[in-house]
């Protein structure tokens, strides 16, 4: 009987081969945070029953995941950049206490309407394009420089309505928290306007593409003239909008006005969860916002169920950070770049 001698493959075959495994395990990867969602879904639906599967908590999740999904839409982009933005929970604080105080409120004077929301969401804008400035120019890693930004937002928050909280006394805003059409309630409408905005900038313009690049090997663009600093100011400057526009949704949902200046606590969180979990990863240059959808109603969902089940609260933030441990190992294992920029 014969033996069959093994040839060693060539360059080229090797690259080939080594392609398709990668394709094949990024394959994999793509579906495995839908798969999550489908298992959850599945698993909430036999264990609480109609508890889980009514209208009221549809349309509750539907309302839960507007806040979440604009935060994590923002930190999604500069994630891609292989990035991250630590000044959510500030940033969204300072907008919603710009509003609560510009609006026709308990406090102050002022009687800006819908002024007022381009103001909050404006000033959130600009400390997005602050931290993008100091990161690329001053060579700070953008942790560092977001996480300062995190208490200035903070204070200026603070500093605006003085230690008395706004109560908003405008009726249309007033009203917005109660608004539905077509089922879903207006503050979820608003954040899927923003989900199409980002998908549109993600797939349909140069700049999305961009972003893919620099955070795969930003000396590509660099090499074919790209500003990649503009780029990297521009995402810090778009997730800025997402969290201003956060932030006034915030505001509005709780139009008495407590504890405006902390409102934006713990947002960070679930955001970077869900971020991770749709499949985005640190290292960036994979992922993006069609991802981070799943990811959003993965953590929402989650949230959901185990607040039925009546879970303490501790430990439902702790199933979080388990999520986020396993969405990272995996996103690490396929990506051979260090979360470091």
């Amino acid at each position: 009987m014969a033996l069959k001698v093994l040839t060693p493959l060539t360059i080229h075959e090797e690259f080939a081969l080594k392609v398709l495994q990668t394709n094949r395990k990024d394959k994999i990867m793509n579906f495995a945070p839908i798969i999550v969602l489908t298992v959850l879904v599945l698993l909430f639906s036999v264990v609480l029953g109609s508890s889980f599967l009514s209208a009221a908590n549809f349309t509750a999740i539907l309302n839960q995941l507007a806040i979440p999904l604009l935060v994590a839409l923002g930190l999604t982009f500069v994630i891609l950049l292989g990035s991250i933005d630590l000044s959510i929970d500030g940033t969204i604080a300072m907008s919603a206490s710009f509003l609560g105080v510009l609006v026709l409120n308990s406090s102050t004077d002022f009687d800006m309407g819908f002024f007022a929301v381009i103001f909050a969401v404006g000033s959130s804008v600009l400390v997005g394009l602050l931290v993008g400035t100091i990161h690329v120019h001053l060579r700070i890693p953008s942790f560092m420089v977001s996480f300062a930004f995190m208490h200035i937002t903070r204070g200026l928050g603070l500093m605006s309505y003085r230690g008395q909280r706004p109560m908003i006394l405008d009726e249309a805003f007033r009203a917005i928290p109660t608004t539905f059409f077509m089922g879903i309630p207006f503050i979820t409408w608003v954040a899927l306007g923003v989900l199409l905005v980002c998908i549109f900038i993600q797939e349909f313009t140069a700049f999305g593409r961009y972003i893919y690049a620099v955070g795969t090997d930003e000396t590509v663009l660099k090499a074919v003239g790209v500003s990649v600093n503009a780029v990297k100011i521009k995402v810090f400057a778009l997730a800025g909008f997402c969290f201003g526009v956060a932030g006034v949704l915030a505001a509005i949902r709780n139009p008495l006005g407590g504890g405006v200046g902390v409102v934006g606590t713990g947002l960070m969180f679930p955001a970077q969860a869900a971020v991770v979990a749709g499949g985005t990863a640190l290292a960036g240059g994979k992922g993006g916002v069609r991802h981070t959808i799943v990811g959003v109603l993965i953590i929402t969902i989650l949230e959901n169920g185990l607040l039925i089940m009546g879970v303490n609260p501790f430990i439902r933030t702790g199933i979080q950070g388990l999520i986020i441990l396993a969405a990272v190992a995996l996103t690490v294992v396929r990506s051979a770049k260090a979360i470091s920029k």
